[in-house]
């Protein structure tokens, strides 16, 4: 019911995952990322514990395969799920359950990985890789973003649109990016939209929150208000 790409940014070090689904607020339940460790996106019948765990287990050092393996010995619905999973040296390990409904599979590349499932064809998938690979001169979110459109565009969810996410990882344990369109007519347009709205002010701001090197961050509203106003009128 669901299609996404797992990423690494090879010139920043971001993880993100893009996805998008007839189904409602994807973004609560597809993708997990831990900063410097990994991604996992679980998906078709969702198994949220595939994240939670996944994450946990790359974070004590295991590979995506080792991971993948477990998580599915643990769970006799594997063959309903579909999942794939990144670490930081760039590994990936990825599942399509024989249940998962058709079109279904998964594609790997160089720094990436895109899975899907209840697809109106193969082109799905392909396209996506496609376009992600293309376009490696945009900034990591647009470029997730577009390769999702370029999937959408080949069909995408056969059963139509609803919700759609974005989630971006550096260097902290929170979110540098976390998009979510729960229910709306045409997700990726308003995701789109949201990352665009995003550049205005909040990638700018965001490098004044405490980080684990300066734990109070930056707190004089002069500076910061200063500082996003220089940002915002050398890229406008």
């Amino acid at each position: 019911m669901t299609w996404s790409i797992v990423a690494r940014d090879s010139a920043s070090g971001q993880f993100g995952i893009a996805v998008a689904t007839k189904f409602f607020a994807v973004g609560a339940r597809v993708p997990h990322i831990a900063a410097g460790i990994g991604a996992v996106a679980t998906q078709a019948l969702v198994n949220p514990y595939y994240g939670i765990d996944g994450i946990r287990m790359l974070r004590e050092g295991k590979s995506p395969q080792d991971v993948l393996a477990a998580l599915l010995a643990a769970d006799s619905g594997r063959e309903s799920r579909q999942l794939h999973i990144m670490d930081a040296q760039g590994r990936i390990a990825a599942h399509t359950g024989k249940h998962c409904v058709d079109c279904c599979g998964h594609v790997c590349g160089d720094g990436f990985s895109i899975a899907g499932n209840m697809l109106a064809g193969a082109a799905v998938l392909d396209d996506t890789a496609k376009a992600y690979g293309a376009n490696g001169q945009l900034p990591f979110a647009q470029r997730l973003i577009v390769a999702l459109r370029a999937g959408e565009a080949a069909g995408g969810d056969k059963r139509g649109k609803q919700s759609a996410a974005l989630l971006i990882h550096d260097t902290e344990e929170w979110s540098a990016l976390d998009l979510r369109v729960d229910d709306h007519a045409d997700p990726l347009a308003e995701l789109e939209r949201l990352e665009r709205v995003s550049r205005e002010r909040w990638v700018h701001f965001r490098g004044f929150l405490p980080t684990r090197k300066n734990p109070a961050g930056i707190i004089d509203r002069a500076i910061i208000e200063a500082s996003i106003a220089t940002a915002s009128a050398e890229n406008a």
